[in-house]
């Protein structure tokens, strides 16, 4: 081919490319005839019309996204995971991670659903994590993942689209309990471990649903029969701490080790620069007495740290109550208060 073709050739090429990337010709809105090849058929029925008013965001779900890897059970690099759900909106949008509750002993991060699908509705990034459980895992390695949970977002912020400024924190039960840990302890480096320590952990709010605060006290509101069963060695809370006496931990109840008992208090890291906390209980709760989210709202209180506690009639510990509107939307207008408002300003 003569010099002059491939030239023309070249031109040719090049146009056709710049139309299909989105040229001119391109840009205009495709001309819509709706129903224009079949309104004319023998016997046509006409369709009904639906209009739809746009209130919420398409939300994406974004599975098993590794954000850290950790010794455990023998193994060097087992990865801690979260599902995203992102809304896609184009903005960058204030963060939450969802911490399943799941009696120190599992982490299923796909509890929650209705929650984290309401916030990202709300206009939040969601992050739904696992982390490490007892009895192979003890105090403070669940709180350290939670925490690089948190730093993983923040240092991914531009690949996720957080605004890395706003970012909080919610869970249930044990979850709820290492949301308070996290809170508690935010404006420090305490139990920063790991990967992005380029980025902090704190969070700028924390919602604590239903979770425990001291740890030795867990039966407190029950009977002395469910008093003594918490005050054994079988307790999840002492296998948290303690871990198993079989592979190196203390063997006894939560009572064997009062330090690491208050060590792992949410309460002993109350300072000026804890996250404002949202608590909430169920008044028919019979797994967690609910003068656990009472002692820290009261010691929260005392520290001048910004924190409400409501108490849910009938609720029980987890279950349909906490998927209603009422309690969503009380959870929503927290994080809006922290998270939305002072973007804001």
């Amino acid at each position: 081919m003569r010099k002059t073709g491939w030239k023309k050739l070249w031109v040719t090429l090049m146009a056709g490319a710049w139309l299909f990337m989105g040229g001119d010709a391109m840009a205009a809105e495709p001309e819509i005839h709706v129903d224009a090849a079949t309104k004319n058929l023998p016997g046509h029925v006409a369709s009904k019309q639906l209009e739809v008013q746009i209130e919420k965001p398409e939300i994406l779900l974004i599975s098993n996204v590794v954000y850290e890897q950790v010794p455990s059970r023998g193994y060097s690099n087992v990865p801690m995971q979260m599902d995203i759900l992102k809304p896609r909106t184009g903005k960058n949008l204030p963060a939450v991670v969802f911490v399943t509750g799941g009696g120190f002993i599992n982490a299923n991060k796909d509890n929650g659903i209705q929650l984290r699908m309401h916030l990202a509705e709300q206009g939040y990034v969601v992050g739904s994590i696992n982390y490490r459980v007892a009895p192979t895992a003890r105090f403070p390695e669940p709180l350290e993942d939670v925490k690089a949970a948190i730093r993983y977002l923040k240092a991914n912020a531009e690949k996720w689209g957080i605004d890395p400024e706003h970012v909080g924190i919610v869970g249930g039960s044990a979850g709820g309990y290492l949301t308070a840990m996290a809170g508690t302890t935010s404006g420090t480096r305490s139990f920063d471990k790991g990967e992005n320590l380029q980025v902090t952990s704190d969070v700028q709010a924390a919602v604590d649903l239903y979770g425990l605060s001291d740890l030795t006290r867990v039966g407190s509101d029950f009977s002395e029969d469910v008093q003594r069963r918490h005050r054994s060695a079988g307790a999840t809370e002492a296998l948290w701490v303690n871990g198993s006496a079989v592979f190196g931990g203390k063997d006894g109840g939560i009572l064997a080790d009062k330090e690491a008992a208050e060590a792992a208090n949410p309460i002993h890291y109350i300072s000026k620069n804890s996250a404002p906390m949202l608590l909430m209980h169920g008044t028919a709760d019979s797994v967690v007495s609910p003068s656990q989210t009472d002692l820290l709202y009261q010691a929260l209180q005392k520290k001048g740290v910004p924190s409400e506690r409501y108490l849910v009639k009938d609720a029980q510990h987890g279950g349909i109550y906490w998927t209603q509107k009422p309690v969503l939307d009380l959870i929503t207008r927290f994080f809006d208060q922290y998270l939305k408002k002072s973007r804001e300003k």
